[in-house]
């Protein structure tokens, strides 16, 4: 749902309610009035109105102020998530309420010459003012949440919500990580190619039950060739039908295969992880130069890739209720998801002694999570290309040294050196 509809909800609500409330009460509870002059009320009322509009002003455009300022320090890709918050949504349709209602309230005081202040509406009106009020402060508590540690801890909370919905969980990965469960073997004749036709769009989700219950009644496989978070320009394949009897339908095939403007976390374990990359290198260009930063992004990546370790990766295998394999679709590997977590990390923060020691024991922290052993040679190749790196890298053969020992902080408690 589009989030402006929101506060035109709340518009729309106000304006029905200003329209009618009045009418009613008026009608069914003519001898129910409040005690409060007409012109206190008057005054009440018109102060409410023309400071919610001048509140409503001025909150939003400092937050938005201040999420487009956070999102550029941190990364672009940000803007969309910290930008559509829905709190500050219903607070503009609170305080657009509130404004609207009130001045439906003062018209009807001291409606033709009555001398008397509506009741119901009059309290409705301080019950906005208190509500808006309220909404105020939590948008405050939100605004200041866009520190660099609750950002993070954002995005790996959605990280890690992404792994435990996209992964299942094998207690014997190791048995399986070399080879896909489901090899394809022979699909059959290629019967259909589905391409895209349109301006460029992200994958943010596929429709997994609808496309196989697509191929189950045309007893065919479907086969993906763009995975989600990828691109589609024009004329790309998006999937081809093999071994079908029947042509499916292109429009249900288009349906399942959900695009976006931007990418999005749901089915895309990528995602947090390029987030996450973003933040730590912009902390690490020079004209931040802030590599604690990085190293609070890396504390995110390790706890992420500690996660997958523990999970079966070639999930894009799946079969119908009979046991035929109906659905096949790219999924990154585990190599992907090291070079995707460390690569670019370890070429911009290769002369940070802070960033390399917290690589280090990122890396030697997977080592003992992983439990397959092409997942750990994997690792084990990474650490010797760090290792590679400092070598090449400007520091002094002291620095050198003391950005080879394992650091969780970065700079502050070596492992593995003897205290001096």
């Amino acid at each position: 749902m589009p989030l402006w509809i929101i506060p035109m909800s709340y518009a729309l609500t106000s304006l029905v309610a200003a329209f009618t409330l009045p009418r009613i009460e008026t009608a069914l509870f003519p001898a129910l009035r409040t005690t409060i002059s007409v012109a206190s009320a008057q005054s009440f009322l018109s102060t409410v109105a023309s400071g919610m509009m001048a509140l409503t002003g001025i909150v939003f455009s400092i937050a938005f102020v201040m999420v487009q300022f956070s999102a550029v320090a941190y990364s672009p890709r940000l803007v969309q998530w910290l930008g559509r918050d829905k709190v500050l949504f219903h607070s503009m349709g609170v305080f657009i309420a509130t404004f609207t209602y009130s001045l439906a309230t003062l018209a009807w005081i001291d409606r033709n010459g009555s001398g008397q202040v509506l009741f119901f509406s009059t309290w409705l009106v301080t019950g906005l003012t208190l509500t808006s009020v309220l909404l105020f402060a939590l948008l405050v508590q939100r605004i200041s949440s866009l520190q660099i540690t609750s950002v993070l801890r954002f995005i790996g909370s959605r990280g890690r919500a992404t792994i435990r919905e996209t992964f299942p969980r094998g207690d014997d990965v190791a048995a399986v990580i070399d080879a896909a469960e489901e090899a394809r073997g022979d699909l059959g004749p290629l019967t259909q190619t589905l391409r895209y036709a349109g301006t460029p769009r992200s994958i943010a989700r596929l429709d997994i039950p609808a496309l196989v219950r697509q191929a189950s009644q045309a007893d065919g496989v479907i086969v993906l060739d763009s995975a989600v978070g990828d691109t589609m320009v024009g004329d790309t394949v998006i999937l081809r039908v093999y071994g079908a009897r029947t042509a499916l339908a292109e429009r249900p095939l288009l349906k399942a295969v959900q695009l976006s403007d931007e990418r999005t976390f749901e089915q895309d374990p990528k995602y947090p992880l390029r987030l996450l990359v973003d933040v730590a290198i912009k902390a690490l260009s020079p004209a931040i130069n802030d590599p604690t930063t990085a190293v609070q992004a890396l504390d995110q990546i390790e706890d992420l890739l500690r996660r997958m370790a523990k999970c079966r990766l070639d999930a894009g295998y799946v079969r119908d209720a009979g046991g035929r394999l109906r659905l096949v679709f790219p999924m990154p590997t585990w190599l992907d998801y090291l070079s995707l977590s460390f690569d670019e990390i370890r070429f911009y923060g290769a002369d940070s002694v802070q960033v390399m020691r917290r690589l280090r024991s990122a890396l030697t922290g997977l080592l003992d999570s992983v439990n397959a052993p092409s997942r750990a040679a994997a690792v084990r190749n990474y650490l010797g290309h760090l290792d590679r790196m400092v070598e090449g890298s400007r520091m002094d053969s002291d620095d050198k040294a003391m950005a080879r020992r394992e650091d969780r902080q970065g700079l502050g408690l070596s492992r593995g050196a003897a205290a001096l």
